[in-house]
């Protein structure tokens, strides 16, 4: 298994291994925001996976869409790999809403992250455990 990068281990909470794919949560419940890191070493970009690795990660993508769509009903999935401060490649999956604390704009840098309670991060992660499994 592929060691996450530092800041993935302290931003995020883990919540399944999928075939290629760690799942994680992160710690920010300003919104749903999932995060898809790849278990291949020394990549931090998609076109350096190899090519069954790069099908296998957006079929993953659009399985956890598929998942984050049915659980949140949100006004916009936005989906992205930007890793300017984390190397490893990592694709985002931040759920939108009309209204939320950024929107229209960006949610990197925009308010502070606040952290999911114990009890509010284990709901989370069994939810999305749940929607996973059933999102194939």
């Amino acid at each position: 298994m592929t060691r996450l990068h530092p800041r993935l281990e302290q931003d995020c909470h883990y919540v399944s291994r999928l075939d290629l794919c760690h799942l994680l949560l992160m710690n920010d419940c300003n919104y749903p925001w999932c995060i898809l890191v790849p278990d291949r070493e020394d990549i931090s970009e998609i076109h350096q996976l190899e090519e069954a690795d790069q099908q296998q990660l957006i079929r993953e993508s659009s399985r956890l869409a598929r998942g984050l769509t049915r659980l949140y009903r949100p006004d916009k999935l936005n989906i992205a790999a930007i890793g300017n401060l984390v190397p490893q490649l990592h694709l985002h999956h931040v759920v939108r809403y009309i209204g939320d604390p950024a929107w229209p704009k960006p949610v990197w840098g925009h308010a502070p992250a606040r952290p999911y309670t114990t009890e509010a991060a284990d709901e989370a992660v069994a939810r999305l455990q749940e929607v996973i499994a059933r999102s194939v």
